[in-house]
């Protein structure tokens, strides 16, 4: 089958194409035909050496796919009431940067009605990044206020889009008023523009000085103390990635003060059971807001397999609203 690799660490042009055998399924596993496979900052990461697979996983990038069954374990299939053929959608472990791939049973959701494989192949890494941190570990609640950073990022949309259906007031950061624009049409309540203006300051400002319930900080570094200071008391703060570096220092005596939680997760290496739980959740709570329109895919666009190093590059250059992903319909 056609793939994906990278030869080395190294810049987008070290993504190679490349045959390899088609990937066999194991115990609980099913094997899909790629039609789109989602690219997300972790894949830049992995190609950067930054990001080494989890042991047992493959070796090419890719975190989310989306196709058709074409292989499994009967029962497995039986277990999810799926069928060969069907369309759907997937998290994997790795190795959705080619034509065929594995996922466990657990982490296949089939695609929403109405949507497209290649716009169900933008769905599962964002979703189930931002259910994990903002719903189960923040417990955002109805009524409540939340920080986005990095509005209009795969996973920002995303986030933006569950927040609102969870009845969420949304305020996001964004790099330039493009952004903020695209955000506020996605259901955004207001948009920071973060070079010009101060997000501590209009947080406070937007909450007449209450400040937030729930940020979701993927930049971290001097962005956690900064994130502190615009919580309400018994706010949450929960972190998705470490762009603006991993070390922070904070005041203490406000976390004890405000009785404030500051809390940050990974993805890739949860154990099957808890992402089979999460996207047990999604199908029963998320796919029918995608279903009933009230939240939809963004996709800023969509190369071809072929094109992955542009894809990436794009992904480096922060310019993009959205999702990119990569169309394997012209793989052979």
């Amino acid at each position: 089958m056609p793939a994906l690799a990278i030869r080395e660490p190294g810049g987008p042009e070290v993504l190679t194409p490349v045959q390899r055998s088609l990937p066999q399924p194991q115990a609980g596993e099913l094997l899909i035909e790629v039609a789109a496979s989602g690219v997300n900052r972790p894949d830049v990461l992995q190609r950067k050496g930054l990001y080494p697979p989890p042991p047992g996983a493959s070796d090419l990038p890719g975190l989310e796919v989306a196709g058709r069954l074409v292989g499994g374990e009967a029962k497995a299939l039986a277990a999810r009431g799926f069928h060969l053929g069907q369309a759907v959608c997937a998290l994997t472990h790795g190795g959705g940067y080619a034509r065929y791939a594995v996922a466990p049973a657990g982490q296949v959701l089939p695609v929403p009605a109405g949507l497209s494989l290649v716009e169900a192949a933008s769905l599962p890494e964002t979703c189930f990044t931002v259910w994990i941190n903002a719903v189960e570990r923040a417990a955002l609640q109805p009524g409540e206020t939340i920080l986005i950073h990095g509005g209009s990022s795969g996973i920002g949309v995303t986030a933006i889009q569950i927040a609102k259906a969870l009845g969420a007031t949304v305020f996001v950061t964004v790099g330039d008023a493009a952004k903020a624009a695209a955000c506020v049409a996605l259901g955004a309540d207001a948009a920071i523009v973060y070079k010009t203006q101060d997000f501590v300051d209009e947080t406070l400002r937007l909450t007449g000085g209450r400040g937030v319930d729930v940020i979701l900080d993927m930049v971290a570094g001097d962005y956690i103390e900064r994130g502190l200071r615009c919580l309400a008391e018994d706010g949450r703060l929960s972190v998705i990635a470490v762009q603006g570096g991993s070390k922070a220092t904070i005041d203490v005596a406000r976390l004890q003060r405000r009785r404030l939680t500051l809390t940050g997760s990974t993805l890739r290496p949860r154990s099957v059971e808890v992402k089979a739980r999460v996207a047990a959740a999604l199908q029963a709570r998320v796919w029918p807001w995608i279903e009933a329109g009230r939240m939809r895919p963004v996709l800023h666009r969509v190369l071809p397999a072929s094109a992955a190093a542009e894809a990436h590059a794009l992904m480096e250059s922060g310019t993009h609203i959205g999702k990119i992903v990569l169309d394997w319909s012209a793989a052979a």
